[in-house]
């Protein structure tokens, strides 16, 4: 965007111009108003999501907190009978599962829904209705997982489950580990949804003239940490179809007697366990980069820096993964390697704590309740990181695994790192969700709880740690030196919890006559205040244009033409929601995208997608099919209606004398960007099914085992070439399509769903045909699972195929309008990609053994 882009002409206050403001505002307020009464449920707007998301966010770790409380009062005093063995272990591993599964990453991405649209200038992210699917999956999800305990099948193998003890059914009977795996499988859905959501805004979606290098910091890090969670959960999603198919069917993943290994379960979890801890540190520190400046009155000093740790940071963590493992017997290289890349993930933290402390140091700070919190978190994460540093070292480590001081190192760096910056961000940005202020009186006062509480409650913990004292233990004997760290630990963590409730008592108590707080209440300086108090349905009144990083300190008049809606998109003249599209580096105006409104097919879609899990995790098959279908129904129907609809004309006038296309396809879509990042994510949960085969590879000397013949060649490859037929015919059918030939783009469309379903036909019967049989062998076991996750997804890929040709002959896809075609060719080459490296491991690499 030029400097030289022209403004319009100040039109003053005169009636006329009061009159065509007014108009413009109706309309915007009409076209992108919540629905009333029980459609209340039906809106997709990030800011209602948003607060759904956050608020039941809170709620499960509240409830996580109750249990974590319960813990305490189990372990206050030597062999103590509180809780029974059993239901103890019920209670540790669901507080260590909703918090870490239904908060600590959940609130991130809530949070990000709520500010991120607002930072970015953006009157919605990219996929609303994307939104609101994930939302509903998550509290559908998180309902089925914590409500376990309420009838006594709570999952009791804490919260890494580690095989064999939760995959044999003589030490974990019932249905606790299945709940656990498919409950947070369906979660996983919601987690990668959101990332996907918030990657594409970030990038598609900020304001004219917002290059890169002016975002605020709060969106590199999302941008950072929803790439994180592409890489990362993928492999815990890999790892519970190994999991879950062991405890349904018997296949022997991780049976030794039959070839499996435990260890590969810990490889897959702590390649998805260790960066999550930085998926719930770094947004929380990007809390931290928006509120220091503000309360410093200056910029944040090296916002280069912070971006290059925040970058190195997620890097690295997906180094570390291994330092959880010291005890498996890892080779002397390996430990070495691990703990190397486990110090050094130390340098680029330390980067982003000295930045907050320098910004601070050199600006004129305003103490306020969020700076509290924020000093609060720096000096508790700080005693984490260094504790972390020590069980780095693999002798320490040996030292104190699972102990004690393991915990107080973990809930110092999630305490410190996410939860004081997070309540930070609560009193920093209430006055944007609640038009008013919280209270600055109980703001100090559950400061100082939560600050004594916690260290008095978490830092004895190290003692007892170092003493011995054992992780998950139910109870000890009295007598060694045990009693007094825990009674002290059971009192801090009752404190601690008395500043929670005081903060959500500060959040809920009654606020009518309270009045408002003042528009941009603590001086500012980024996107996100100039919010109007109370807010508006539109989320932004027009779309700025923005030259420097803090536009509201640094751009002049930039408020009041904001409010005059002399930047772009002021008005909705054709009643449609609306938002601007931009290029990823230089944010440069592309398209106006139409959004999507309020829709209940969101919420069927994740009912019937939930009920599939839940059925089968009690193993009623029929029913799960049954739901299975439905559940595809209901997204197509949600696709059908709401995407790539067909504009009323092919360009709009935005303002500022600016056309822009209200339709685009290929690189320049959105909808194009969500596929290839949603298919990053797919191809690392397909990647760590092939880690998986080579993993036995590498450990058994004989891979396949003696008398055991493969696939073959035969069949893998014919099954590729008509693969690789489908491939070709979706690409050349989406050129032939533009090239205005529609009669020869439907016959390749109908001839890639024919050949995708032949080469999925004979890639399974490849094993079939050669008597390979799943539970005899974790090599039979692994061929197939790659198998068939392969053929599931080719005929993923025939059916969005059929789709297509379904739009054509509708006439909804032509042409010219053709982002179907060219998202589903997008997506064929991702699955020529997994073909080719299905057929290279099950058929190619038994002949290199």
């Amino acid at each position: 965007m030029s400097d030289a882009t022209p403004m319009p002409e100040d039109t003053g206050r005169s009636p006329d111009a009061e009159a065509v403001r007014r108009g413009q505002e109706e309309r915007l307020e009409k076209v992108w108003e919540t629905p009333k009464g029980w459609r209340y449920w039906s809106a997709v707007n990030n800011t209602e999501v948003g607060i759904w998301y956050t608020a039941t966010s809170f709620a499960f770790m509240l409830f996580a907190g109750v249990l974590g409380l319960m813990v305490r009062v189990q372990l206050a005093v030597p062999e103590n009978d509180f809780l029974t063995a059993t239901f103890y272990n019920q209670v540790f591993t669901l507080h260590g599962t909703v918090m870490m599964f239904l908060f600590a990453v959940p609130i991130f991405e809530a949070v990000a829904i709520v500010l991120l649209p607002q930072m970015l200038g953006a009157r919605d992210l990219p996929f609303p209705r994307l939104s609101a699917f994930g939302y509903w999956c998550f509290l559908i999800g998180g309902v089925f997982v914590s409500g376990s305990i309420f009838f006594g099948a709570a999952p009791e193998g804490g919260w890494f489950m580690y095989p064999p003890l939760t995959t044999q059914e003589r030490f974990t009977p019932g249905y606790g580990p299945d709940i656990w795996l498919l409950g947070l499988s369906f979660i996983e859905v919601a987690s990668i949804a959101a990332a996907v959501e918030l990657i594409v805004g970030t990038l598609k979606c900020r304001p004219p003239g917002m290059r890169l290098n002016l975002m605020p910091l709060y969106a590199w890090y999302v941008l950072v940490v929803a790439g994180m969670i592409l890489f990362a959960f993928p492999p815990l999603i890999a790892g519970d179809i190994l999991f879950e198919l062991e405890r349904l069917f018997h296949w022997p993943f991780f049976d030794p007697e039959r070839g499996g290994d435990p260890v590969l379960w810990q490889h897959l979890f702590w390649i998805f366990g260790h960066p999550e801890v930085y998926i719930v540190f770094l947004p929380a520190i990007a809390l931290v980069a928006m509120i220091v400046p503000t309360f410093a009155r200056r910029p944040l000093l090296g916002y280069s820096w912070i971006v290059l740790a925040a970058v190195g940071t997620g890097f690295l963590s997906f180094g570390l993964w291994a330092h959880h493992m010291y005890a498996t017997g890892l080779p002397a290289i390996s430990l070495g390697f691990f703990s190397a890349a486990s110090e050094a993930v130390a340098i680029p933290t330390g980067v982003q704590i000295f930045v907050f402390i320098a910004t601070l140091w050199t600006g004129r700070v305003v103490h306020s309740v969020p700076m509290l919190f924020v000093s609060g978190a720096l000096a508790v994460f700080v005693i984490g990181g260094l504790t972390g540093v020590m069980v780095a070292l693999a002798p320490f480590d040996w030292q104190a695994h699972d102990t004690y001081f393991v915990v107080a190192h973990l809930h110092y760096v999630l305490i410190g790192g996410m939860l004081f910056p997070l309540v930070a961000g609560v009193y920093y940005y209430w006055p944007l969700v609640g038009s008013r202020r919280l209270s600055d009186r109980l703001g100090r006062i559950a400061f100082w709880l939560m600050f004594v509480g916690f260290n008095l409650g978490f830092f004895p913990m190290h003692l007892s740690g170092l003493i011995g004292m054992p992780r998950r233990v139910w109870t000890y004997p009295a007598g060694l030196g045990l009693d007094l760290p825990n009674l002290l630990s059971t009192v801090g963590a009752f404190i601690f919890a008395t500043g929670i409730l005081i903060i959500v008592f500060d959040i809920l108590r009654p606020k009518g006559k309270q009045p408002y707080a003042e528009r941009n209440t603590w001086q500012a300086g980024t996107l996100e205040w100039l919010a109007e108090v109370p807010g508006k349905s539109w989320g932004v009144r027009s779309i700025p244009i923005v030259k420097t990083r803090y536009p509201l300190w640094e751009q002049p008049n930039f408020m009041r033409d904001y409010d005059e809606g002399r930047f772009y998109l002021a008005d909705a003249q054709e009643m449609k929601r609306e938002t601007m599209v931009t290029s990823v580096l230089d944010g440069e105006p592309v398209q106006c995208l139409r959004v999507p409104g309020p829709t209940f097919m969101t919420m069927v879609a994740a009912i019937l997608l939930g009920a599939v899990f839940i059925l089968a995790t009690f193993h009623f098959w029929y029913a799960t099919i049954v739901a299975m279908v439905a559940s595809t129904i209901s997204i197509i129907v949600w696709l059908w209606h709401g995407t790539a609809m067909i504009p009323e004309k092919p360009e709009k006038d935005v303002g500022l004398g600016l056309t822009l296309p209200l339709y685009m396809s290929g690189p320049k879509s959105v909808g194009w960007w969500a596929m290839f990042i949603t298919m990053i994510g797919d191809g690392t949960a397909f990647l760590s099914l092939v880690f998986a085969y080579f993993f036995y590879f590498t450990i058994h000397p004989e891979f396949p085992p003696a008398g055991v013949d493969g696939p073959g060649l035969f069949w893998p490859m014919v099954s590729l070439a008509l693969m690789l037929g489908a491939w070709a015919a979706a690409g050349i059918a989406l050129r032939v399509n533009r090239a205005g030939s529609v009669g020869i783009a439907r016959a390749l469309m109908a001839a890639g769903v024919a050949l995708a379903l032949a080469g999925g036909a004979a890639l399974v019967w490849a094993p079939f045909g050669a008597g390979l049989d799943p539970v005899v062998h974790v090599y039979q076991a692994t061929v197939w699972v790659i198998v068939i996750w392969t053929a599931a997804h080719v005929a993923v890929g025939a059916l969005m195929l059929a789709y297509c040709l379904a739009r054509s002959f509708a006439g909804k896809l032509t042409p010219v309008y053709d982002i179907d075609i060219s998202n589903v060719a997008l997506y064929w080459h991702f699955m020529a990609g997994t073909a080719l490296i299905t057929v290279a491991t099950i058929a190619l690499s038994p002949l290199a053994a």
